[in-house]
């Protein structure tokens, strides 16, 4: 049984990638089995995740109808460079997709790069971006998935070290 599958990537690459959760470790060991099997048009190579899903916390979900509509417009955006600032993150998606509404930038002395959640003004900016996937963002390449909560204007500020 599948409890979570989270795809991630550019939706029109044949590099794109999941990570999926197993209610127990026999399914899991079961799907590294499935390496070369053919999903689509390409075999798909299937390989022991170095990190666990994390549940969304609920109270992050939208929860109207303006919310949900939000989320539309919301990419989740990893592999941050450190160095890169909030202005170079909206620069850039504004630049490559369309006017930024809000934008969320995360940080923290831990972890080795940052995450942003990006709101555009049209849904089209939000499926651009998806295509951004890849490019260079500073020094690293940056990943781009839909978001699955929305940039809530009480957060909109940024999180520096």
């Amino acid at each position: 049984k599948v409890v979570d599958c989270r795809i991630c990537g550019d939706p029109h690459s044949v590099m794109r990638f999941a990570f999926i959760e197993f209610s127990g470790e026999e399914g899991a060991r079961a799907a590294l089995n499935l390496g070369g099997t053919m999903l689509g048009f390409y075999p798909v190579r299937v390989l022991p995740s170095k990190t666990a899903i994390l549940p969304v916390n609920p109270k992050f979900l939208p929860a109207t109808e303006d919310e949900k509509e939000m989320v539309i417009r919301t990419v989740y955006c990893t592999n941050i460079d450190k160095k890169v600032t909030q202005l170079d993150v909206k620069s850039f998606f504004e630049e490559l997709c369309g006017e930024v509404s809000r934008l969320r930038l995360l940080g923290d002395n831990v972890h080795s790069t940052r995450i942003a959640f990006v709101e555009f003004v049209n849904a089209e900016g939000a499926i651009q971006a998806l295509n951004c996937s890849g490019m260079i963002l500073g020094t690293l390449p940056v990943r781009v998935s839909p978001s699955k909560t929305p940039v809530k204007p009480r957060l909109n500020r940024v999180v520096s070290n």
